[in-house]
């Protein structure tokens, strides 16, 4: 019987760190992350359907925003001012991200591959639910900015200010609900937010 190593691969998303330039109080893994931006992902797809009559499915919005970062276990988590920093290097890590992503594919059972493929390079699935999946990303950004502002760290000041514009800027319904709704809760303690059981 063959093995395949497509799921201890994934498990290494643990291994690798988000805002590596940054100074931070607690460092952030991209499994963490990906975590983070499936639920908000989904959250964004329920609030789309049930409050602008929107029909995403919130599970694929989920599954894609879970695995949308896990190419970095081979390519490393690139920092958004390099990533974006010009157009040559750009598509230089887009190439790079969509080998990585074939590399990841090629260590699952051929008859497996195609369902992974559509998770890991999306290219097929609805362009409004791809919007939110980035929005997820944004907003999970956000609220690592708001905790190490919370932390006493001004590293993220700059970043936080930035990533507000462009949640704002994408002019999405869905995310500025969210914005609205949710993010104020992340400025406030356990006790701020009345929870208990």
């Amino acid at each position: 019987m063959n093995s395949y190593h497509f799921f201890a691969i994934m498990s290494r998303m643990k291994y690798i760190n988000r805002w590596s330039l940054m100074n931070n109080t607690r460092a952030e893994n991209i499994s963490e992350h990906s975590l983070n931006v499936a639920m908000i992902a989904h959250a964004l797809a329920v609030i789309g359907n049930k409050r602008l009559n929107k029909s995403y499915d919130p599970l694929n919005a989920a599954a894609i925003a879970m695995f949308h970062d896990c190419t970095e276990i081979i390519t490393g988590d690139l920092p958004t001012p390099i990533k974006y920093s010009n157009k040559i290097i750009r598509n230089a890590y887009k190439d790079i991200e969509k080998d990585a992503a074939f590399a990841l594919l090629s260590s699952l059972p051929e008859d497996l591959r195609e369902d992974y493929e559509r998770l890991l390079l999306p290219v097929d699935a609805d362009p409004e639910l791809l919007r939110l999946v980035k929005a997820a990303d944004k907003i999970s950004a956000l609220i690592k900015c708001i905790e190490e502002e919370q932390m006493g760290n001004r590293e993220f000041l700059r970043a936080k200010a930035e990533i507000t514009d462009i949640i704002a800027n994408m002019h999405l319904p869905e995310a500025d609900i969210f914005m609205e709704e949710f993010m104020p809760s992340f400025s406030l303690t356990l006790d701020e937010q009345n929870f208990a059981l």
